[in-house]
């Protein structure tokens, strides 16, 4: 998906020639970095959480911090840095992890690992289940963007430049990547798909997405949120693969060995994406 055909129109382009843009271009390396970047997400969230066994708690606490640093960075940028952007990503997506098994989730039995008694430190979680903390979190991402329209401050992510602008952005990315994780949880653990299922589901959502690029009564702006808050589910459900037991339809990869692979994997195209920026910023 090339940005200018996701997000701009024609009579677009023109206008946004002449400022530094902070965002980068959104093309089908920028989905597969965006999948990569929440399936780790889901990863590491579990391994500090869960396999660390600091608590949902305590973890969204940290990573919450994690993300304000990073945002920071982002923010004090003066153009398109991919190591800040993605970075920003990772951590919405870690802590959106956490944030979303906090709110669904509760010290019953179903979430603890064998043995276990608690789920750390600090509260062991609200227990509003998949549905509730879905609508709740659907209702914030709705707020996010009705300030957002009001400010009436553009939701094309090639014109965001302003401070405002970039600030109601990455609202929206971690309320989003939140819910996203609500949802593949959902479909991983209450819908009877399984894994493979929930990521066959979201794969196919994804592709009516890209089908409808083409239909002109389709604001591509709006496919382009579905999509943002689509890959995370997608990454919740591919991570929760590769991680949990085989008795519970996962590969049993364990968090610590599949976080590592996909680090590895995600600093390769952040790599590729800063040398790649820098020769066309030469």
């Amino acid at each position: 998906m090339e940005q200018s055909e996701v997000l701009n129109g024609p009579a677009d382009q023109g206008a946004v020639t002449s400022v530094t843009k902070k965002l980068p271009e959104v093309t089908l390396a920028f989905w597969i970095m965006k999948i990569a970047a929440t399936t780790l997400g889901e990863t590491a969230g579990d391994l500090f959480a869960q396999t660390l066994k600091l608590g949902y708690f305590l973890t969204t606490i940290a990573l919450f911090l994690v993300f304000v640093v990073t945002l920071a960075a982002q923010l004090r940028s003066r153009r398109h840095h991919p190591f800040f952007y993605w970075t920003v990503i990772l951590s919405t997506s870690m802590a959106g992890t956490t944030v979303s098994d906090f709110m669904n989730r509760d010290a019953g039995a179903e979430y603890l690992a064998g043995g276990a008694t608690s789920l750390g430190w600090g509260p062991q979680g609200l227990g509003l289940g998949y549905p509730v903390g879905a609508a709740v979190l659907i209702s914030i991402l709705l707020a996010v963007f009705a300030v957002w329209k009001a400010t009436g401050t553009t939701f094309r992510i090639r014109e965001i430049v302003t401070l405002r602008a970039e600030i109601l952005f990455w609202s929206a990315i971690l309320v989003s990547n939140t819910l996203g994780t609500s949802m593949g949880d959902f479909l991983s653990d209450s819908s009877g798909l399984g894994y493979a299922g929930g990521a066959l589901l979201v794969t196919g959502a994804l592709a009516v997405l890209v089908a409808l690029i083409k239909v002109p009564v389709v604001p591509n702006v709006l496919l382009f949120w579905i999509a943002f808050v689509l890959t995370r589910p997608l990454g919740a459900t591919a991570g929760d693969f590769l991680t949990k037991p085989v008795a519970k339809g996962g590969l049993n990869l364990g968090t610590a060995g599949s976080s590592a692979v996909l680090l590895a994997v995600l600093l390769g195209l952040v790599a590729h994406a800063q040398i790649r920026e820098r020769g066309t910023s030469a």
